[in-house]
């Protein structure tokens, strides 16, 4: 019946139902970036576009070396090996590690609202492995650190201060989509999940220990 009736509204109209089958992944990728609705249903729905643990341990990576070098930014060093020795340091590793705290965070906020609010106060179904795979894949911003740590110019906070937000308009963008709600409602899961991150790396930066007491606990 379902079948039946998309080929009725296709036939009926002369177009596809979903446009984005006939158009090139650039065009498709172009509009993912303008955070077009029908670009995101495209790619959460009509595609098996399963990289997204591997796009979140990318990101994960670019946030960590972005965190990691603005300690060793001041550093210079005309050793090659240093750089080989750098990547190996625990700080690195306790960059990543609290960056994929926070991640986790904000994802838990995010899906346990949605949760209560969908299947607790109205009664419906959430898939929660769809939402989630729809959070991983709209940080794909996230890849714009790459440049912003390459260029390293004076407007790098406020660089870095718009890509948090072109991330954070994403995730909002595929809550949308994936729940068929309104605007108010994925802002607000948005907003609780962004609240739940920073609570937690205040946490953490507020623990009295930190990365460089373990290592020199180890080293002593």
């Amino acid at each position: 019946m379902f079948l039946f009736c998309v080929f009725f509204l296709q036939g009926s109209c002369q177009k596809p139902v979903d446009k984005y089958i006939e158009y090139d992944p650039v065009i498709i990728l172009i509009d993912a970036i303008l955070c077009k609705a029908q670009a995101f249903r495209h790619i959460l729905f009509n595609t098996s576009l399963n990289i997204h643990w591997k796009l979140c341990v990318f990101c994960l990576l670019c946030e960590a070396y972005l965190r990691w070098s603005a300690l060793h930014g001041s550093e210079q060093s005309s050793d090659p090996a240093d750089i080989i020795r750098y990547t190996k340091e625990w700080e690195f590793y306790g960059k990543f590690g609290l960056a994929a705290l926070e991640l986790m965070a904000f994802c838990s906020g995010v899906l346990s609202f949605l949760w209560l609010w969908v299947s607790c106060l109205q009664g419906g179904s959430i898939e929660l492995n769809l939402l989630l795979r729809g959070l991983l894949l709209s940080c794909y911003g996230k890849v714009l650190l790459v440049p912003a740590v390459i260029w390293e110019h004076d407007y790098s906070p406020f660089c870095l201060g718009l890509i948090k937000l072109f991330v954070l308009t994403s995730n909002s963008q595929a809550i949308r989509v994936i729940l068929n709600c309104s605007r108010r409602l994925s802002l607000v899961a948005v907003c609780i999940g962004l609240l739940s991150e920073t609570l937690t790396a205040q946490a953490c930066s507020k623990l009295p220990w930190s990365i460089q007491d373990i290592q020199d606990m180890w080293t002593s």
